[in-house]
């Protein structure tokens, strides 16, 4: 399963993970007043997602459902950038977001707590 999602796909996607279960109508609806698509824009990305094997379609009403979570994605899309933009090394890629940024006192602390998890 084909896991890049394009802006387009994740836009419709998003409606999706947060309703859990809409009619292409109800997606169409969402994004016209959220982004200003039409009806057709939007029936064209959901039939990518279908043919991507992330939604799955069911009638009557074409309704429409999620068949990878969001997690699953993030899961891919930062693995794939671990490994393009690091060398698969994901402690080169903390470094990066570390020296990018200055952290707040409760983000070092929820870090700290997740490597001792990690234990």
């Amino acid at each position: 399963m084909d896991l890049k999602l394009f802006d387009s796909e994740r836009r419709v996607m998003e409606c999706l993970w947060s309703s859990g279960s809409l009619s292409a109508k109800e997606i169409a609806g969402q994004l016209s007043e959220q982004v200003g698509w039409s009806k057709t824009t939007t029936y064209t990305v959901i039939r990518k997602c279908i043919d991507k094997g992330i939604i799955e379609r069911t009638d009557p009403g074409f309704h429409c459902r999620p068949l990878v979570t969001r997690e699953e994605i993030c899961t891919q899309e930062t693995e794939e950038l671990i490994q393009r933009n690091f060398g698969g090394s994901a402690d080169l890629l903390v470094a990066s977001l570390l020296g990018a940024r200055r952290l707040s006192k409760g983000e070092i602390e929820r870090m700290k707590a997740l490597i001792e998890e990690l234990r």
